[in-house]
């Protein structure tokens, strides 16, 4: 039976990696993907999902006005649907997901974190988290050791961003892991 997958996890712990070994799995065996990354997350290159390790793979984009149902109308015949920076998708495109997985036999797994610098959720994760079918974590350090669980903005300077807009991938911002004690402590990377 296909479902819905949300593999979730802190900034820089290998999620477009899993993705790409996933995609390398399913088409080793001549099997069709369908790989789909955010429109808006373009540091690595357009219609494109990049591990930080190197390897990369084209993509088709969404956006918030890609419309699922529509996309994957002639999507019978694959093997797979995989989706990168999944938080970006609307509870909407969650749900449409989500049908389409179990209506259309086809698994969906989808990659992204569940929450910003400032510890709010994003609307896609926070609907994955309930529609999912299966849910996993992939899991990442702290500096400090232990699990991160969380996410911090920094300025080109290192110090820490704790206001602004939820998304913010251009310009002289940097993002890191940490566990949740280092996040309210408001440890600072400038030291």
């Amino acid at each position: 039976m296909a479902k819905l997958y949300f593999r979730y996890a802190a900034m820089n712990a290998g999620k477009s990696t899993a993705l790409i070994q996933v995609a390398h799995n399913y088409e080793e065996r001549g099997r069709d993907v369908r790989v789909y990354t955010a429109a808006l997350d373009h540091r690595f290159g357009l219609n494109r999902v990049t591990s930080r390790l190197g390897p990369y793979r084209d993509a088709r984009a969404f956006s918030a006005e890609t419309d699922f149902q529509h996309e994957l109308r002639d999507a019978a015949d694959l093997a797979c649907i995989l989706i990168d920076e999944a938080q970006f998708l609307s509870g909407d495109q969650v749900r449409q997901l989500h049908r389409f997985a179990n209506l259309g036999s086809v698994p969906v797994i989808c990659y992204g974190i569940r929450s910003d610098f400032r510890g709010d959720g994003f609307p896609g994760a926070a609907t994955l988290l309930v529609l999912a079918e299966s849910v996993e974590e992939i899991k990442t350090i702290c500096r400090c050791g232990r699990k991160a669980t969380m996410n911090v903005r920094f300025d080109a300077h290192g110090h820490r961003i704790t206001v602004g807009d939820q998304i913010a991938i251009e310009g002289d911002v940097a993002y890191d892991q940490m566990c949740a004690r280092c996040f309210y402590e408001g440890i600072d990377r400038s030291a």
